[in-house]
């Protein structure tokens, strides 16, 4: 086997492979020999065909198995021998070849990662902390969870729930399938388009209106982005919310048997905390990650870009589905997804050489204390911690997980790290 490698661009390749005919005849002859014992032909008692009728009877196909199959082979054995790691499946094109076989495979090699940058990272780390009137405005939110709706009489007003009926129409067409009875809306949750709850203040039962409405151009129905519609409306009823207090009844119903005020502003603290810090670690990863893509330059290979975006698509894909869809039938364009995958293949590819070149291993105390953080607010932990090391592609998820927060606090130890304190509800905000 004959190899040459030409280098096309800074991670293109243009590999061609020379197999002689001997080589061909040899595998051919020997697919011949099995056949011969194995094939049923009209005349001949079952593997006692001569090898040269079988010859005849399957030269074609015999020689076009062999081929295919060299072609995997050498391939694989080409790249071992030349040292190159491709990026993606190639594209193998069999040449004109008077004896023998002769095939070119184009494909994309992964970058070299040169980590000097890392070194000079310039990173900020919010602080933040949690205080009594956070505690206050979680407990409000818990309130507005558990309102209740009562009836009135009067107009209505922002942050009362009004039941429609109400029809759209635009450009001569009826786009709601005629009127739609009984719809809820809460004025000032933001369910309809901009405007269309605004124009609900001020209405009784029994009240009907008509107003134009402009759809926004993002509008996710193309017949209806940018256009006006006109919607009629009758009002059925009012209401307004009636919040619970916050008695004992109220703080059992969140886990806390005592039903005391302190116990309960205490247990929703600690609660506030966990998720503030696991917040604030998730914004120093993502700050670290901004920097490493910014200072780590990198040329990345078509083909590892491509299959991420069509990874990005799988969840799209699987929701169509549900809707009697094909992704195709989505028109999802490729800029929608380029840049997110760029970023996402090129940290890979920095992370795994960080990891390699520093000999980052995942630390099973810390896979255990992940797994244990994980489970700690189901009924059962410990049933949660067995599921995932009862299954290795579960707990490989979590051990890749753990190994990347390894990869971030090695990366944090040779940053410049600035510490900015910022509020509570800051961070949870931005968060969400």
């Amino acid at each position: 086997m004959q190899i040459s490698v030409e280098k096309t661009s800074e991670l293109k390749r243009k590999m061609t492979v020379t197999i002689p005919e001997e080589a061909i005849q040899e595998k051919m002859e020997a697919r011949f020999k099995k056949l011969a014992k194995e094939v049923k032909l009209d005349g001949f008692r079952p593997g006692k065909v001569p090898v040269k009728v079988v010859k005849k009877q399957f030269a074609d196909r015999v020689r076009g198995e062999i081929i295919q199959d060299l072609i995997q082979s050498s391939y694989y054995d080409a790249l071992k021998q030349e040292d190159l790691i491709p990026a993606g499946f190639p594209q193998i094109e069999p040449t004109n070849a008077q004896d023998g076989l002769e095939y070119t495979a184009k494909f994309e090699v992964y970058p070299e990662v040169s980590l000097d940058a890392v070194a000079g990272l310039e990173v900020t780390r919010l602080t933040a902390t949690v205080e009594d009137a956070d505690v206050d405005q979680m407990i409000e939110k818990l309130r507005e969870q558990k309102k209740d709706w009562q009836s009135v009489e009067r107009e209505s007003q922002q942050g009362d729930r009004i039941t429609i009926h109400f029809s759209g129409e635009s450009e001569g067409e009826n786009f709601t399938d005629g009127k739609v009875e009984n719809y809820p809306v809460e004025i000032g949750a933001g369910q309809m388009i901009p405007g269309f709850e605004d124009e609900l203040v001020g209405l009784k039962a029994g009240d009907t209106k008509s107003f134009e409405i402009t759809f926004p151009e993002e509008y996710g129905n193309d017949k209806l982005a940018g256009k006006t519609a006109k919607f009629d409306i009758e009002v059925v009823k009012v209401e307004e919310s009636v919040v619970p207090e916050v008695d004992a009844e109220f703080i059992k119903a969140y886990g806390v048997e005592s039903g005391d005020m302190d116990e309960f502003r205490a247990d929703v603290k600690a609660n506030l905390e966990r998720e503030l810090a696991q917040a604030l670690k998730n914004k120093f990863k993502t700050a670290i990650m901004d920097a490493l893509y910014e200072k780590v330059q990198i040329t990345l290979p078509d083909a590892l870009i491509d299959q991420e975006i069509e990874e990005m698509k799988k969840p799209y894909a699987a929701n169509a589905k549900q809707q009697g869809l094909s992704v195709e039938d989505l028109d999802l364009p490729r800029d929608m997804f380029e840049e997110q995958a760029k970023r996402r293949v090129a940290l890979g590819l920095i992370l795994g050489e960080i990891i390699r070149q520093n000999d980052i291993k995942v630390e099973d105390d810390r896979v255990r204390a992940t797994l244990e953080e994980m489970a700690s607010s189901y009924e059962n932990p410990e049933q949660v911690i067995n599921w995932y090391y009862e299954n290795p592609e579960r707990l490989q998820e979590v051990q890749q997980m753990v190994l990347e927060d390894q990869t971030v606090d090695w990366l944090a130890k040779q940053a410049n790290v600035a510490e900015e304190t910022v509020r509570f509800d800051d961070v949870m905000n931005k968060q969400q």
